[in-house]
């Protein structure tokens, strides 16, 4: 019998080569995006706490919803090129995928139906009746330090799997160690050394990480 496995995926730069922030910070000019850019950049290698950062962003940029769903569009657009074989082969061997992401629920959904991944675990935004922002969940564990762990306790005892891995290239992800079995490190889109160094194992191809996971199941 094929025990039960979660795989934990981040989904900026991981899933996608973009970073859902980013891409609609560079809506609101040069400057907006410089600044939120470098916030970005800061959290993911462990520099600031995201609870620092994540409302001043999006207060920053004010975000339309038909700008966070033409982003959903990009993350398609932009795929990692093997993400759909891989989680093919993943999930013939037992494991469930599910996104674990600080991105945004309505943007990162798109590309989860894409993918066949049922569960997202992200940020919801919160808008009015003419799609301007308005906020975003304040229950929402992954828009704050540690949220990633919150999120991956609940996962597990709601599955209690055989095993529990996460994926990613960021700090974030790297915190959720000990809380998983494994963690694994992404650099097909950006490599960050606290995060190569730190990781239990670190791939530039989400291809090779049907081999990896057999070793670990």
């Amino acid at each position: 019998m094929i025990q039960n496995k979660l795989l934990l995926l981040d989904c900026d730069s991981t899933l996608s080569a973009i970073e859902g922030i980013d891409e609609l910070a560079r809506l609101r000019g040069a400057a907006t995006f410089a600044a939120v850019e470098s916030m970005t950049r800061a959290a993911m290698e462990g520099g600031l706490a995201m609870e620092e950062i994540f409302a001043r962003r999006l207060e920053l940029i004010q975000p339309r919803l038909d700008e966070v769903e033409a982003v959903g569009a990009l993350y398609i657009a932009q795929i990692e090129p093997t993400a759909l074989s891989a989680l093919h082969e993943i999930r013939k061997a037992g494991w469930t995928p599910i996104i674990v992401s600080g991105g945004f629920t309505q943007a990162i959904r798109p590309l989860a139906t894409h993918l066949e991944i049922a569960r997202v675990e992200a940020v919801t935004l919160e808008f009015d009746a003419r799609g301007l922002f308005t906020g975003f969940a304040a229950d929402s564990p992954t828009a704050r330090s540690r949220g990633k762990n919150e999120v991956a306790q609940r996962l597990k005892q709601e599955f209690s799997p055989h095993k529990t891995v996460m994926v990613g290239d960021g700090a974030s992800d790297l915190e959720v160690q000990g809380d998983v079995d494994f963690v694994v490190g992404f650099g097909g889109y950006a490599v960050r050394e606290k995060v190569k160094l730190g990781a239990d194992a670190f791939i530039n191809r989400l291809s090779e990480l049907p081999t990896l996971l057999q070793k670990w199941s």
